[in-house]
């Protein structure tokens, strides 16, 4: 809240005519609606997010999500700058999930450009991006527990995100905006011993999860905070074009890996997690959550998947076609969506023959979730806005571009 804001309350107590009532009897209590600014500073609005909250005491009547803080003229930019020169842009949008937004737009890229890369490629990315995947979740379980009032799960998150990173910067270099996917592969093989040490972490991090479902998940007083909060029905869902865990938390089985698959995701074995209902009603923030924890799983089996098959592929010089540096895809236009860790990721892009993009559009999936904020945060307590928040997990560089 910043201090220019001001807030005015009257508590107006009905003093009735006569004596006063005796002890136990009823007093007319009258208050006045008052707005309160949550964010763009507030620490559990996961960025630079503003809410303005419309409340009667403790009641919410209203919460508007006001954006544009982290605003940068990213697609713009795009029709500015040569293709391959725009990646390192991506990832700044989800700074959690920077390789899985290169991923996006290094795939568009090449189907406006027709082009067909590796075996060898599109295994490093599943193994890469699901990497990616279980880092992003574990950001949303470690601060989640914080916004509800528990530190120590944020301290398990970041202490085995930590050895994601060191592998992340064993294969680029870098520990948080990598640039790594390049249009037509990658920058880099994965170097020699890298899949061992991702398949030592997975034996490491397995038994974690059960962990966290016993500090966390199923812990009385966070279950108290979050079940039968910020229900999004099936029809909401729809209405607001929402994706990712949001929508799967409120029981529709949609996952583009499954669903319309790209990249190497038909051969792999796995399952697409829905909210059931097992603590409250289908589509409450506990939903939204334990989906989150449970695809975790299910990217530590891909990963093994993927390695074993990245393992039996010899042909060690494939991870990138070579490109000429006066790449110009030709005259023509495609939208390319993948399974961003928050939802649907998608790019539009349109050439005119040039070394530039003639148009870009980014679909951004946090943008379209954190639109439903108003409508399933009325009637709800004050003190249960950071869980519904939380649960939609946005990332404020991607909703503001």
């Amino acid at each position: 809240m910043t201090s220019t804001d001001t807030i005015q309350t009257e508590f107006i107590l009905q003093k009735p005519d006569g004596p006063l009532p005796a002890n136990g009897a009823q007093v007319d209590v009258k208050t006045e609606e008052m707005l309160v600014n949550m964010g763009p500073q507030h620490p559990s609005t996961h960025g630079v997010l503003r809410l303005v909250l419309r409340t009667d005491g403790e009641m919410v009547l209203e919460a508007v999500p006001h954006i544009g803080y982290l605003h940068r003229s990213a697609e713009k930019i795009a029709e500015n700058v040569a293709y391959y020169q725009y990646t390192p842009y991506t990832d700044r949008m989800d700074y959690l999930a920077a390789m899985n937004e290169n991923w996006t737009w290094c795939h568009a890229v090449e189907q406006l450009a027709g082009l067909e890369i590796s075996r060898r490629a599109e295994l490093i990315r599943i193994i890469v991006g699901e990497l990616c995947r279980i880092a992003s979740h574990l950001v949303s379980f470690g601060t989640y527990g914080l916004d509800l009032g528990a530190f120590t799960p944020f301290l398990y998150a970041f202490r085995e995100r930590e050895y994601i990173l060191d592998m992340f910067e064993m294969i680029c270099g870098a520990r948080l905006t990598y640039s790594f996917f390049t249009i037509g592969g990658s920058m880099h093989d994965l170097p020699d011993g890298c899949p061992d040490k991702i398949l030592e972490f997975l034996d490491y991090f397995e038994p974690k999860l059960a962990e966290y479902n016993d500090l966390l998940t199923y812990n009385q007083i966070f279950i108290k905070r979050t079940a039968n909060v910020g229900v999004i029905s099936k029809d909401q869902c729809t209405r607001y074009a929402l994706t990712g865990p949001v929508i799967r938390g409120s029981g529709i089985p949609y996952d583009l890996r499954r669903d319309k698959p790209y990249g190497l995701y038909p051969e792999f074995d796995f399952d697409v997690i829905v909210g059931k209902g097992e603590m409250g009603e289908i589509g409450d923030c506990w939903d939204r959550y334990i989906v989150r924890m449970k695809e975790m799983e299910q990217s530590v089996s891909i990963i093994r998947q993927a390695i074993a098959k990245f393992k039996d592929d010899s042909d060690s010089d494939s991870y990138r076609l070579k490109l000429p540096r006066n790449f110009k895809p030709a005259e023509g236009e495609v939208y390319v969506e993948t399974e961003n860790p928050r939802g649907v990721l998608g790019f539009y892009l349109e050439s005119q023959g040039g070394p530039m993009p003639y148009r870009a559009k980014a679909r951004a999936a946090t943008f379209c979730n954190l639109s439903v904020t108003d409508e399933i945060s009325r009637g709800v307590l004050l003190a249960d806005i950071p869980a519904i928040i939380g649960s939609i997990d946005v990332v404020m560089g991607q909703v503001d571009r």
